[in-house]
């Protein structure tokens, strides 16, 4: 390299380090082959924007003087202009002799041999794609020995022959290849006589000096064979390029055993010629940088100073170079017209996008529609059909056969042809073929089949009708996901009402859809659909069941989805019911967020994933594997253009909230980041972070760096926000101090030390630990409320006078208040700790997320205060006939039995019992008592004998009741006297259940010792003691004729035993459902046979119903909770009543 340019180089180093992005810089340089891809990577590998600028600058000094040019080109293509101006008086001069290269990157030899070959000049705007141009150039060097043809295809617009103009000029492949020269020639479409002035136009200009013939040729087979002579004796060795190919008859003409070069839209357009044949799919349109990269250029702004339309309408190009490349020229010659172009793109108003290019069609609909015309007239209807479909999705060859009502093979021919001319894509999966649309294509084929569209939807919904008649597909047929997904949408598009009413409200569809894609898609479309499905509440129930139980839906195996919609309250009014649960996490969600508009909610946790969702159905929008640990928060930018996350990964990352795409990546806080949090206004994009380095940081998105740095808190931030007028931010921190700072300044404004509210006035704690966790400002900025020590303050407009309140705002497990009006209500619904509440934008709906991996949707206007209790999981029940009478513990010292209470016990009450008569109640609790109640005498007695905890306990015959306790024994009460009449010393640990059986001559006992065993009342002796379980056997009961023992373990182990043998006969949950997770979720607590003894029930996590003869599952109830604790089983075994950990009362009744 010149001294020249190599001091401008180092004179500039910092500017270039601290502006440049290197990825689209190196693009230019390897397409100008200046840079290897092993240096590429070697830049890559960089861990900073700025090292990798530094190390690309490095590399480039090391080199010659076209790097130096290729740099300065590539500055000026990727909008850096003022960067090019401080090189571009170091711009080497280099002599056009010896293939020397110009400034643009080209040797003169390169020029001077496309110049005189017709090849076409670049586009005024050009942005190079070096894959496709690797590939072009790869296949043409094994045209370099023999003859053959090499065939660039794709569907219009696409860029065809502007890749393959760019692919020609290298110096290498046209002098080792083609050093006869290249030879471009622009066919399209043409009759014989217009192929014939063609070939006459290109003979005379390869015979100008009329060496072979002083006439140009009459008829095409006489300018065929001077065409051979030509290449033969003048021009060996040479490539013919053939711009725009649409019929093969007209290549019969070049098939001369010489080298041709073909783009056409017909792939199978160089079935009619002989010789060695090679391909380039164009298929892949523009990425959407590049796009915005062309309209920049077009209207000479940096891509960040683009107006906002400019996002949406690289998106409504669909990639597409041709109508970018429209667009661009438009809005050249008017720059005010951004809003309208979108709008006609969005409406499909093709025609109003003129030329305004050298492309050779007037409008881009006209070039769509003459690939059409060139159809057989057979498949324009075939074709015709294929404007049903949606964007994006690829149709198995079966729904097609399904459509035409034909074979495979047949309808695979029609849609091959598709294929050739590029009017349709496919993709081979292995032995599948699934065929799609181009975005373009689709929309045109749409708009030019408006009128008819509905008669086609209902054409496809009927020849489905016609093959399943009244059955579903299965998930083993290849059109399965197909119908599933878009079936609905036909019979909506179709307006077929009853068809879709009978499909919406089919519980087999329902359960068939939910197995396969979830229940987010269905809610979707009860939606979307409303307006079709016109019985309302029918409709408003499916919803709510599925928005409500959706998340339950993921478990295996699959819950039965007629039990799971039993499982919804009879009375909705019981609970303050979420609008919507989504499961989008693997892990715990620390964090969720509405979008500005309230149409989408953004997610983030343990996973280390941000999540994007639609509000309404919960339908996954966006998955991004966002950081390389937790991501603790995300929150909307004020336009919802952008999502930010941040992490413990130290990270503070930008994404693009509609494409998932990587915007910013800020690395300058040094520990985790807690918080991050946007202004509320679109003027201006800030961020304001929060970490556990004691900083805030606010960060400009259109800057690469901090904008201001907020130093002063002495422990780390927990939370930010910024005031709803921007002027001021308000920190939390561990150091116990709320401090506000001025956003134009990052000057600190005021402290409020917290820590002041919680001392004793009398003791003085100076080292007292107040952790001050959130904050949040009225709509007036004159109030500000912080959470603190479980207590909620409140400042005034001074920001200096706090007022606290004496409730709770810590999130707790399961459930949360919230205060609305003038009390709080407490919502319940969460299995684990809730990390997050936030309100939509319009106050209608709240979220919530939680450990247990939801995140729950609510709505303001229907919460209220609970009519329900909270119950705890002990419980009895008597059965009168169909009458069930429940006794339930309020609370831990409390009985509640329909309006009367006792207060007795001085600990904790563990359970109640009715006596048969429903007149006496019996309750043990942790102080090892048991207390017998009269409820309507109030009489009581109470029963004093064992040393630890009592267990549990049952009443025998004759006023005797069977207790049994945490010191190992079993004891017999008289419950009149209340004094012992027998005691047995069981087991060498705690025991934790008996049974009695029901002839009244034996009881069981089961402990944490890992056993169980069965006693003789008469001889006060065990008859068998049973050993295999691996874990504390929780629990047993004896079938109806005694002759079983079911046991259950802590390990969702379930053993029936023959009682007269001790012997093993059934073990019911050898298989796990996920590995290290047993059948019940957790422990086997209760069981119970049915009369006839051939079934039995079991409760866990959920209730299991069992063969007994087999040993095999029946079915599966899943409750809204977990670790239900026990089942009480009417005598005819048709009614069941549990309560799972939420405090929720369940009566079920198995249907016959």
């Amino acid at each position: 390299m010149d001294v020249k340019s190599r001091n401008h180089l180092l004179l500039n180093h910092e500017a270039l380090e601290r502006d440049i992005k290197t990825s689209y810089i190196m693009d230019h340089m390897i397409a100008d082959e200046v840079l290897t891809l092993q240096e590429e990577e070697k830049v890559k590998a960089q861990t900073t924007q700025k090292e990798r600028a530094a190390m690309l600058i490095k590399i480039i000094l090391a080199k010659d003087n076209y790097s130096y040019i290729s740099f300065y080109n590539a500055l000026l293509h990727e909008g850096y202009k003022d960067l090019a101006a401080l090189l571009q008086d170091g711009i080497p001069i280099i002599s056009s002799c010896n293939g020397n290269k110009s400034m643009d990157g080209i040797t003169s030899y390169v020029r001077t041999v496309l110049c005189e070959g017709g090849v076409p000049q670049r586009p005024v705007v050009f942005v190079t794609r070096p894959k496709l141009i690797k590939a072009i150039q790869q296949k043409l060097y094994n045209l370099r020995s023999d003859p053959g043809w090499v065939t660039v295809y794709g569907m219009a617009g696409c860029g065809k022959s502007v890749l393959t103009a760019e692919a020609l000029r290298d110096h290498h492949l046209l002098e080792d290849c083609f050093p006869g020269g290249v030879h471009w020639i622009s066919v399209g479409k043409q009759d014989k006589a217009g192929l014939l002035m063609k070939l006459q136009n290109l003979c005379s200009r390869l015979d100008q000096d009329f060496s072979l013939s002083q006439r140009p040729p009459l008829n095409i087979e006489e300018a065929k064979d001077r065409l051979r002579l030509l290449i033969l004796r003048k021009y060996p060795r040479c490539l013919m390029v053939l711009d725009d190919i649409w019929d093969s008859w007209a290549l019969k003409a070049f098939d001369n055993q010489c080298q041709v070069l073909i783009t056409s839209r017909d792939r199978s357009v160089t079935d009619s010629v002989s010789g060695n044949k090679y391909e380039i799919p164009v298929e892949s349109g523009l990425a959407h940088d590049k796009g915005l990269e062309i309209l920049s250029l077009f209207v000479n702004m940096k891509i960040t100073d683009l107006p906002e339309e400019a996002d949406s309408i690289v998106r409504e190009c669909k990639g597409s170079p041709l109508v970018v490349s429209l667009i661009g020229a438009l809005l050249r010659d008017f720059p005010n017209r951004w809003e309208y172009y979108l709008r006609q793109l969005q409406n499909k108003q093709f025609k109003r996008i003129r030329k305004s290019s050298s492309y050779d069609y007037e409008a881009l609909d006209e070039a769509m529609s003459m690939s059409v015309e060139m159809l057989n007239e057979n498949f324009k209807d075939y074709y015709k059909d294929l404007s049903v479909l949606q964007k994006d999705v690829k149709v198995p060859t079966k729904v097609l056969c399904i459509l035409w009502d034909m074979e495979t093979e047949e309808v695979e021919d029609i849609l091959q042809e598709f294929v050739n001319k590029s009017l349709l894509f496919c993709d081979r999966n292995g032995k599948s073929f699934h065929y799609y649309l181009h975005d373009l294509q689709l929309d045109f084929l749409t708009e030019k089949n408006r009128n008819q569209l509905q008669e086609l939807h209902k054409k496809i919904v009927n020849q489905y009708k016609k093959h399943y008649k009244l059955h579903i597909p299965t998930p083993a047929q290849e059109d399965c996901m197909y119908w599933y997904n878009f079936l609905a949408y036909h019979m909506a598009s179709a307006d077929m009402q009853n068809e879709l009413c009978a499909l919406m409200f089919s519980l087999d569809w329902i359960k068939a859809k939910t197995e396969l894609v979830g229940p987010a898609h269905l809610i979707h479309e009860y939606v979307e659909y409303s307006h079709i499905l016109d019985q309302k509440v029918l409709r408003e129930n499916f919803q709510e069941f599925l928005s409500l139980n959706g998340h339950l839906l993921g478990r295996q195996p699959f819950p039965n989805i007629i039990q799971l919609g039993l499982l919804v309250a009879y009375r909705l009014d019981t609970l303050n019911l979420s609008r919507l649960v989504v499961r989008p996490h693997t892990d715990a969600v620390y964090h969720a967020c509405f979008s500005k508009d309230g149409q989408r909610i953004a997610s983030c946790g343990a996973d280390k994933t941000l999540q994007v969702f639609k509000a309404k159905s919960g339908e996954k929008l966006l998955e991004i594997k966002a950081h390389d640990d937790e991501v603790l928060c995300c929150a909307f930018s004020a336009d919802d253009r952008f999502v930010a996350t941040c992490s413990v990964d130290k990270k503070v990352k930008i994404w693009n909230s509609r494409t998932g795409q990587l915007v910013q990546v800020y690395e300058e806080h040094v520990e985790q980041v807690n918080c991050c949090q946007f202004n509320n206004t679109n003027d201006q994009l800030l961020l304001a972070t929060c970490s556990n380095d004691s900083y805030i940081k606010l960060w400009d998105l259109n800057k690469k760096h901090c904008r201001n740095t907020m130093f002063g808190h002495l422990n780390s931030v927990s939370h930010c926000r910024f005031s709803p007028d921007d002027k001021y931010v308000a920190s939390c921190s561990a150091d116990g101090t709320l401090k506000l700072w001025e956003v134009c300044s990052a000057n600190e404004l005021k402290t409020i030390d917290v820590k002041d509210f919680f001392r004793n006035a009398d003791e003085h704690q100076d080292d007292m630990e107040v952790l001050v966790k959130c904050c949040s400002w009225s709509a007036n900025c004159d109030t500000i409320m912080v959470a603190a020590k479980n207590r909620l303050l409140v400042s005034t407009s001074e920001y200096s006078n706090f007022y606290f309140f004496l409730w709770s705002v810590l999130f707790y497990l399961s459930y949360f208040m919230c205060f609305l009006g003038s009390s709080f209500v407490i919502f319940l619904g969460h299995l684990s700790w809730v990390h997050c509440m936030t309100f939509s934008p319009d106050g209608s709906l709240f979220l919530t997320s939680s450990d247990d991996q939801t995140v729950r949707i609510w709505e303001s206007s229907k919460v209220f205060k609970s009519s329900a209790v909270v119950l705890k999981r002990e419980l009895d029940v008597v059965f009168q006939d169909d009458e069930v009478m429940v006794l339930a513990i309020l609370n831990q010292k409390h009985l509640q039995v329909i309006f009367k209470s006792r207060t007795g016990h001085e600990k904790s009450v563990q359970h109640c019992q009715f006596t048969s008569d429903g007149q006496t109640l019996i309750s043990s609790s942790d102080d090892s008592t048991m207390q017998v109640w009269n409820w309507q005498s109030e009489e009581y007695v109470f029963l004093k004998g064992h040393k630890e905890a009592v267990k549990n306990f049952r009443l025998l015959e004759n006023s005797r009741l069977l207790s049994w306790s945490f010191d190992g024994t079993v004891k017999v009460w008289n419950i009149c006297t209340g004094k012992i009449e027998e005691d047995f010393v069981c087991h060498e640990d705690a025991v934790l259940s008996c049974a009695i059986s029901p002839d009244a001559t034996k009881f069981s006992s089961t402990s944490a010792d890992k056993t169980a065993k069965i006693w003789s009342f008469e001889s006060s002796s065990v008859l068998h003691e049973l050993n295999g379980h691996k874990g504390c056997v929780r629990c047993c009961t004896f079938s109806f004729d005694n002759k079983f023992l079911a046991t259950g373990d802590d390990n969702g182990e379930i053993r029936i035993w023959d009682v007269s043998r001790g012997e093993l006969l059934h073990l019911c949950s050898p298989v796990t459902v996920d590995e290290g997770e047993s059948t019940h979720g957790g422990w086997v607590t209760d069981l119970c046979f049915s009369p006839e003894s051939n079934m039995l029930v079991s409760c866990g996590g959920y209730l299991k119903w069992w063969n007994v003869t087999t040993g095999e599952s029946l079915q599966t109830f899943y409750t809204n909770g977990t670790n239900l604790k026990s089942i009480y089983v009417s005598p005819s075994f048709k009614v069941y009543v549990t309560i799972d950990n939420l405090g929720i009362l369940y009566v079920l009744q198995m249907l016959e």
